[in-house]
């Protein structure tokens, strides 16, 4: 397979103006505003790109970085409220289920 794509390659010059001369004889004169159109195209995926981009640059910058002295103190007096019928609250070996889903589905 590799091969095969080896024989391949890039395109070279004489390829190049076979490919031109197929593209005038399929466009003939829309061939300046395909190329137009295309060259908008690349322009706005560009911008997209970038705003998409800026927009996890922004994200990233509203976080605020977390500290130790930010977590609120817990009481010692509660205690979380015991598991349903008796259960131990942990998962046994293989139990891949959601915790808040019925066991029965």
């Amino acid at each position: 397979m590799n091969a095969c794509l080896a024989l391949l390659g890039l395109p070279g010059g004489s390829e190049l103006i076979i490919i031109g001369i197929i593209a005038l004889l399929l466009f003939g004169p829309r061939l300046p505003k395909v190329a137009k159109s295309m060259g908008k195209s690349i322009v706005e995926f560009k911008k997209g790109i970038k705003g998409v981009q800026d927009e996890i640059d922004d994200a990233s910058d509203e976080v605020p970085p977390s500290s130790v002295d930010e977590v609120p103190p817990s009481s010692v007096d509660e205690a979380p409220p015991p598991p349903p019928d008796g259960d131990s609250g942990k998962r046994k070996k293989g139990d891949l289920s959601n915790p808040g889903e019925d066991a029965s589905n």
